[in-house]
């Protein structure tokens, strides 16, 4: 396996991920249904929006 750079349309969407988890993590009260609301708000797609998910939860766990 080889360590290559971020090429500019996958840094894109892992900052598109990383901005989409904090305001996720943010929130008070979650969108229903989530997934399809993190894909408009933040152009994602259905897996990008589950690993936003993920990291929100991430978030919120070190903020404790």
């Amino acid at each position: 396996m080889t360590d290559s750079p971020l090429t500019p349309p996958e840094h894109e969407h892992s900052a598109a991920i990383d901005e989409a988890a904090r305001w996720l993590a943010g929130q008070q009260t979650r969108p229903l249904p989530i997934v399809p609301a993190l894909r408009r708000r933040f152009g994602l797609t259905p897996v990008e929006a589950c690993q936003a998910i993920r990291e929100a939860g991430l978030i919120r766990a070190r903020a404790m």
